[in-house]
Parts: structure tokens; sequence; C-alpha cells
């Protein structure tokens, strides 16, 4: 595997980089393509699957070290790499992300599993405490400014994701979490349930758990796909999943 290149800018997958995946699909010669993947493509995938792993926290491995899995993906990817057909409308970036972050999540659920079957018992019951490493008040910054258009874009487009019964009127409900960030101290996904089903009720509906979840799924893809986009860019451009 070549080793990773130093970035020109910030922004390591950029349209020379879709280029090059193009390029790379429509050429034959094997020693060209290797040319050409080394050259153009091998730091995108690189940086893309390191982002990635660090910002949703894929740290359930089997493997001492990042870049190891990082390695295992990146032959993954380039398994795929001829599927990808720019003609369907879709950007390498999104299409590339999405591939790992599927690759993640059922790789982390796997050894996750794993290590609960093998752990004693009693650390079973044990609070886990979940940290953002965010380390000052910009980092805080950032998110909120990005969880504020978010919000703005969903109600602009409620119709259009949730055009079937009542479901605008749940994603509304879940968004109200959002909404009122800094006043809910509810860390428990029961109580969060709960509340859910309250705001709901003062729209005389009663809402199933499998019913949320599943427009909670939806307003996640649509959030953690942007999300990284505005880490890795500094801008705010939305895109479906």
């Amino acid at each position: 595997m070549a080793k990773k290149r130093r970035p020109k800018s910030k922004n390591y997958f950029t349209q020379e980089t879709e280029d090059a995946i193009v390029l790379y699909n429509n050429t034959e010669c094997t020693e060209k393509k290797s040319k050409i993947y080394n050259d153009g493509i091998h730091y995108a995938f690189f940086k893309l699957t390191e982002n990635i792993i660090h910002t949703f926290k894929f740290y359930y491995t089997e493997v001492d070290k990042i870049e190891h899995l990082q390695h295992e993906i990146i032959t993954f990817l380039l398994s795929k790499i001829h599927l990808f057909d720019p003609s369907k409308g879709a950007k390498a970036y999104s299409y590339f992300g999405t591939i790992v972050k599927r690759w993640l999540i059922l790789y982390n659920n796997k050894n996750y599993k794993k290590r609960i079957d093998k752990a004693p018992v009693e650390d079973l019951y044990k609070n886990e405490t979940y940290s953002y490493n965010i380390e000052d008040d910009k980092e805080i910054e950032k998110l909120s400014y990005f969880i504020d258009r978010y919000i703005k874009y969903v109600e602009d487009n409620f119709e259009k994701f949730f055009p079937k019964g009542n479901d605008a009127k749940i994603a509304d409900a879940i968004l109200e979490l959002f909404r009122k960030r800094e006043n809910i101290e509810i860390f428990n996904k029961k109580a969060l349930y709960i509340y859910i089903r309250e705001i709901m009720a003062t729209h005389n509906l009663e809402v199933k758990t499998p019913k949320i979840t599943k427009i909670a799924g939806r307003l996640y893809n649509l959030f953690k796909d942007n999300y990284i986009y505005f880490l890795d860019t500094g801008y705010v451009e939305f895109q479906e999943d």
C-alpha cells in the first residue's frame, strides 16, 4: 500500500479526486491504474476512512492500530471502486463515504458483540460514560451552528422527507429535542422516547416505538452524512443520503 501523501489543502476529497476515480475506472493498463491511484486517490481514501472512524468513534476493532483498520477498509473500497458511476448523479465523496460507514457499522457491531459476550457479568451493569472530545468552546459553537442549520433544512423539507401520514409530526417532535438541547438533561434512551411520545400526545396522536425509531433513523442519516462534510470542508451544504 502506498504511503499517504501530504495534502495540498484542507479539503482532501477534491474535484481532482473525483476525476482521478473516473479516470482510474476507464483505464485498462494496470501500471497506469496504479499510478493514478497512488497520485490522486489513495490519500483521499486514507483521510476519508480516518475521519469517519474518529467522527463516529468506531473503536471496537480487532487490530492494534487504526491504520491497520483503515488498510482493510481501503482494500474493500478498491474492490468496489469500479461500481462508481458519476452519470447517476452521485458524488464520489458521498458514495464512498456511505460505503465506509456501512462497512464500519457492521464491523463495529460484530466486535462490540464479541466484547459483550466475553465480558464478566458485573461489567455489563456498569454505567458507560460517553464523551465527544470537544476541547473548547469553538468546537461547541461549530456543532451548535451546524445543528441550527440542520433543523432549518429539515423544517423546509418536511413534506419531501416525510410525506406519509403523521411522519412529519413525529420528525418535528424529535427535532424539538435539538431545539431545546440546552435545557434538556435527559440522556437515557427510554426517557427520550417517552419525551417524544408526550410531545405527540399534544397532537392527540399515539406513536409506537418502532415508528419513532424509523423516523429518528432517517433524521440521523441526514445529520451524520452532512456533518462529516461540514467538518471536512467547513461548508454547510446539505445533500440527501
